[in-house]
């Protein structure tokens, strides 16, 4: 376990001119005492690590200090394969580089791995488009992509409802989401997300934009699906659920909605029923989902959705009659 820390420390001090000793303990999860004692073992065993005092300082190699402890673990190279995602790669037009990468480190490998990329290809596939739908890939995405990778401002024309808008964007990152491609870019002073098969044209400009050091793809990808979630849900309605019917509704609407709503609601009736205040997006979206829980949902209120399901309930006890 040590000997792993240390060459992580010798790593992370290899990849950065310089890290403090509450940086280097964040990354390797110990305190900063251990980071003492680690950097005084490595400087004992011949690796020249050293340590600034005061404000700025912190621990840095001295002299360009490279190590070759670069080999991997069995466990290691079947984790780097599985890193890559070859449909999105494909996708974004970077099939051949990322095979070409795949081959280098296949050949980095020592004999007894270089099976590591098939071991792990045939126990693990990621599957990202949702079920019944035929993922399509938007034709603008390779140029997106490339923008992307190179740090540059793109020319921008999208479709927003029934118009078209221009932009200049910053496009900072990727996201596939459910077999949709999204980029996260910084316009006007702020970051939005953008669908990329909305694009109608995309021109990459010769200016590239300086990154913010503080932006965060996925805290920030996190942050605004959790928002877009909950702006979907403007509609309040008000239903009865049996046991079996509060099991299962966290699987047919919003689930972070549905189990908010259940812990609020009060206990249980005589027929051990809850009756709970559910938000959703609309009451044709509601009725839709509400209605496979069968017997085991009554809306309450809004009287609209209401005899929308007693009509239902007597056209199903016609056909079934």
């Amino acid at each position: 376990m040590r000997a792993a820390r240390l060459i992580k420390m010798v790593l992370l001090l290899q990849s950065r001119p310089s890290m403090t000793a509450g940086e280097l303990a964040r990354e390797l999860e110990v305190s900063e005492r251990t980071i003492t004692r680690d950097a005084q073992a490595l400087s004992e065993a011949g690796i020249p690590v050293y340590a600034n005092r005061g404000r700025s300082g912190g621990y840095r190699l001295v002299g360009g200090y490279r190590t070759r402890l670069t080999g991997l673990a069995r466990g290691e190279a079947e984790a780097l394969f599985l890193s890559g995602v070859p449909g999105a790669l494909r996708e974004m037009g970077l099939d051949d580089i990322s095979s070409a990468a795949r081959l280098k480190v296949s050949a980095a490998l020592l004999p007894s791995l270089r099976d590591a990329q098939d071991t792990a290809a045939q126990r693990f596939h990621l599957d990202a488009p949702g079920w019944y739908h035929e993922p399509q890939t938007p034709e603008l995405l390779p140029v997106v992509a490339e923008a992307v990778w190179d740090d540059r401002l793109v020319a921008a024309r999208y479709r927003r409802e029934d118009q078209e808008v221009e932009r200049e964007l910053a496009p900072y990152g990727l996201v596939l989401k459910a077999g949709v491609w999204y980029v996260c870019a910084g316009t006007e002073g702020t970051f939005r997300v953008y669908r990329i098969d909305r694009f109608t044209a995309v021109e990459a400009m010769q200016e590239r934009f300086v990154r913010d050091e503080c932006f965060d793809l996925p805290a920030f990808w996190e942050e605004r699906a959790a928002e877009f979630a909950r702006s979907l849900l403007r509609t309040e309605i008000e239903v009865r659920l049996s046991p079996e019917g509060a099991r299962r509704l966290p699987y047919v609407t919003d689930r972070a909605a549905a189990r908010a709503a259940i812990e609020a609601a009060p206990p249980a009736d005589e027929e051990d029923r809850i009756t709970l205040t559910l938000p959703v997006e609309s009451e044709e979206v509601a009725y839709a989902q509400l209605l496979t829980l069968g017997a085991d949902a009554e809306v309450l209120a809004p009287e609209t959705l209401r005899s929308r399901f007693a009509e239902a309930a007597a056209r199903m006890d016609d056909l079934y009659r």
